[in-house]
C-alpha cells in the first residue's frame, strides 16, 4: 500500500511538474512582452541575454513612459475602440445568426434538411483564405468597401457555431417546446425565452470565440479598408511596427494593450468556454 502511494505521489509530482514547464513556455513569451514594454529600449537590447530580460525597470517612473509616448505617438485609443466595436459587434450577431440557424436545424422540421446539414458541414474542410476574393468582391459590389460593416459582416455565419448551437438545441427535450406551444408560446417566443436561456455555455462559447476571432483578424480587416482611422488595432500595429522611427519598447507596450482585453473576456467566461466545448450543460438541471 505504501509503495503504491508512493508511486502515485511521485507521478503526480512529475504530472505538475510537466503542466508547470509547459505553462512556462506559453507564459515566458508574454512576459518578456510586458516587462520589455515597461524599461527604456537600450534596456531591452541590454538585458536580452541574461534573467533580468524577464524583470521590468528597476526605475518604477519607466514602467508606464512607453506606454504615454505610444499613446502620443499614434491613434492607440482609436484602434482600440475600433477592435472593441467590431468584436462586440461580430460576436452579438454571430450568437443571433447562428443560434436561429442551429434551431432550426434542431427543431425545426423541413424538406432536405440533412442534406443541406451534411452540404454545410462540407464547408468546415474548405480553406478561410480561398473565399477572401469572392468576399471581396461581393462587398465591393455593394459598396462596402472601407466601411466597418464591410469587416463584420462576411464572417458572422459559421458552420462549427451553428454545428455548436444544434448540439445544444438537440439535448433540450421535446416535451419543453411541446409544453410551451400548448400555453400558447410562438416560435419566436420559444426560441428567444426557452432555448437561448437554456443555452448559455453555447452562447458563451461562440460569443468569446467570434470575439477573439474578429479581434486577430488581420488578412481581412486590411483588403477593405483604407481608411486608417477604422484600422483594428491587428491593421493598427503592423502600421506602428514599420513607422519610423520603430522602438521596440513601443510595439511591446502596443502589444500588450492589444493582448489584455483577450484575457479578461477569457478569464471571465472560462467556466461557459469549457462546458460548451466539452458540449455538456444545456442549462437543464
Amino acid at each position: 500500500m505504501k509503495k503504491m502511494l508512493k508511486k502515485m505521489k511521485a507521478m503526480t509530482i512529475l504530472e505538475y511538474g510537466l503542466l508547470l514547464l509547459l505553462a512556462a513556455l506559453f507564459i515566458f513569451p508574454m512576459l518578456w512582452m510586458v516587462v520589455s514594454s515597461m524599461k527604456p529600449e537600450a534596456s531591452v537590447f541590454k538585458d536580452l541575454s541574461s534573467l533580468r530580460a524577464f524583470l521590468p525597470s528597476l526605475n518604477p517612473g519607466n514602467w508606464f513612459k512607453t506606454y504615454a509616448e505610444v499613446i502620443n505617438r499614434f491613434s492607440v485609443g482609436t484602434y482600440l475602440f475600433n477592435s472593441i466595436f467590431y468584436g462586440l459587434s461580430f460576436a452579438a450577431c454571430s450568437i443571433l445568426i447562428n443560434s436561429l440557424a442551429g434551431f432550426a436545424f434542431a427543431k425545426i422540421n423541413f424538406s432536405g434538411k440533412k442534406i443541406i446539414f451534411g452540404m454545410m458541414l462540407a464547408l468546415l474542410i474548405v480553406p478561410v483564405e480561398t473565399v477572401l476574393i469572392p468576399q471581396f468582391t461581393i462587398m465591393n459590389g455593394l459598396g462596402l468597401v472601407n466601411t466597418r460593416l464591410a469587416v463584420i459582416l462576411p464572417g458572422i455565419a459559421s458552420v462549427f457555431n451553428i454545428y455548436l448551437f444544434r448540439n445544444f438545441f438537440i439535448a433540450i427535450p421535446e416535451e419543453i417546446i411541446e409544453s410551451a406551444r400548448i400555453d400558447g408560446a410562438s416560435i419566436v417566443k420559444i426560441f428567444f425565452k426557452i432555448m437561448l436561456p437554456m443555452s448559455k455555455p453555447a452562447i458563451a462559447t461562440v460569443g468569446v470565440l467570434s470575439f477573439i476571432g474578429s479581434w486577430n483578424d488581420y488578412i481581412w480587416p486590411l483588403m477593405v479598408l483604407t481608411d486608417k482611422s477604422k484600422f483594428s488595432m491587428q491593421v493598427a500595429i503592423t502600421t506602428i511596427n514599420t513607422t519610423q522611427p520603430v522602438y521596440i519598447n513601443q510595439v511591446m507596450a502596443v502589444l500588450t494593450i492589444s493582448t489584455i482585453p483577450l484575457i479578461i473576456i477569457y478569464v471571465v467566461a472560462q467556466k461557459y468556454i469549457l462546458q460548451g466545448l466539452g458540449g455538456s450543460g444545456t442549462g437543464i438541471k
